[in-house]
Order: structure tokens, then sequence, then C-alpha cells
């Protein structure tokens, strides 16, 4: 029986996740000041300078604050991490961007998206998200994660880069080459969301402890590994659940104000 004991809060203060946040925030940084001086410029706004600081912050506390630690000792802080740098920092970076600031790398993203076929439609996406999120939740993989720092990178990196593929075909300020019509974020999220939540919902009433990790580990503010579990996967399948909610209404309501554009245009200058 594992004994209990104190939660380690150190932080981590990882020198790679630090330099990537440092790099990319003198990045935005210049951009949104170039395209702020311009006359006219709207679209460097306050508001988009904010979504990626906030990116920004969410990302520095996934992987170098004591949550990182934290997730060494507790699954459902693994979990919380886990949500964070696949969800909430793709949706905040996706919100910074505008097509006047993405400008300089729009024809490129073009030509990538071209050559990419396949790998640019938005099943695969949906694929990846979910495959990625099921591959590192296998008991092997997610041990192995925990017990190698090279294969938790690679792991915080498969999560990001699935999570940006994910919600770029949904926010992103560029249309693609392809679209997913109308109703296709509705459905887009649906089949991602509720996959991903059977994942969180099978986590959660496992009747035994999946990690031998976390079950031979102590046991950290007296959770027993079992209810360690449980309230990981609640954390996913919860989570899965508000994200769809708040991105739906965000996307309808956004696409309401495009419509009413278009109207106001067609009333302007006629059809084209």
């Amino acid at each position: 029986m594992a004994l209990a004991a104190a939660a380690d809060t150190s932080w981590t203060l990882a020198p790679g996740p630090i330099a990537l946040i440092a790099i990319l925030t003198g990045l935005y940084g210049q951009r949104w000041r170039t395209v702020r001086g311009q006359p006219g410029s709207r679209t460097a706004s306050v508001g988009r300078l904010l979504a990626f600081l906030g990116a920004m912050t969410v990302l520095f506390v996934a992987l170098i604050s004591p949550l990182d630690r934290l997730g060494e000792q507790l699954f459902a802080m693994h979990m919380v991490q886990h949500v964070l740098v696949l969800d909430l920092v793709p949706i905040a970076l996706m919100l910074a961007l505008t097509k006047t600031l993405l400008r300089p790398v729009t024809r490129r993203v073009a030509v990538l998206e071209q050559r990419a076929g396949v790998l640019a439609h938005p099943a695969f996406a949906v694929v990846l998200y979910v495959g990625t999120m099921a591959f590192w939740h296998i008991p092997a993989m997610y041990d192995l994660a925990l017990e190698n720092p090279t294969v938790h990178v690679v792991e915080h990196i498969t999560f990001l880069n699935a999570g940006l593929l994910y919600w770029w075909h949904l926010l992103s300020p560029i249309r693609g080459r392809i679209s997913i019509g109308p109703f296709g974020p509705v459905v887009y999220m649906l089949v991602t969301k509720l996959l991903v939540s059977f994942i969180g919902i099978a986590i959660t009433f496992a009747p035994d402890a999946i990690y031998p990790f976390y079950a031979d580990g102590p046991r950290v503010w007296g959770l027993s590994a079992g209810d360690d579990q449980a309230v990981a996967g609640a954390i996913m399948a919860v989570e899965q659940s508000v994200v769809m909610g708040v991105a739906l209404a965000y996307l309808f309501v956004k696409a309401l104000g495009e419509s009413e554009k278009e109207d106001e245009r067609a009333e302007r200058y006629g059809p084209a």
C-alpha cells in the first residue's frame, strides 16, 4: 500500500518551453506592432494581443508552473495539463490571428495546404485529434511518457500540434481550400467531442486503476488511485462538452455577423 505524501509544487522551469514562449511572444509582438502602426488598421486590436498573451500564459501554466510537477503525481492534474495544451492554447492562438497579421505567411500556408493533400482535410484533423488523445492514454504509452522525459516532451508536442490543426479548421482567419460548409462545424465538433468524451467516461468508470505509475505512487492529497482516475476522466469528459458548447455558440454568433455584413454589401452594391 502506497504511503501518503505531500505534493511537490516546485516550478519546472524547463528551458525548452521557456524559449518557445519567449520566441513566439517576440515574433507576434513585432508583427502586432508593425500592423498596429499602419494607418487605418483595426486588425491588430488590443483584444487580439490579449488573446495571444492569454495563450502564452496558459502554455506557461501547463508546462512550467507547478501544474507540470503535479501532473507527475496526480492523474487529474496531468489531465488538466493535457486539455490546456490540446484545446485552450490553440483556441487562444487562433483568436489572436487575423488575415493582416498572417499576411507574411499566407501564401506559404496556402501552398502547404495544397501540397498536404488529404492531410489538410478536416476529417484528418478529427482523426488526429481523437487518435492523439486515445494513443497517449494507452496505459503503456501513458506510463512511458511519465517515466521518460524525452517521450513526455514528444507527447506534449503531439498534443499541441493536434490541437492547432483541429482548431485551425474552425477558427483560422484564412479561408482554406477545403470548406466544411455551414453545418460542418456542428458535425466536426460533435463527432470529435463525443469520441473523446467516451474515452473520458471509460476512464472515469473503470473498475480498477488503469495506470501502474499512479497506482504504485504515493497518495498525494489523500486521493486513492481510483478516485484520482475518476476525477481525471470526468475532467476530460466535462471539458470536451464545455468547450464544444462555447465554441459552437461563438461560431454561431460569428456566422450571424458575417451574414449581416453580406446583406449590407448586397444592399449597398447590388448583386455581384
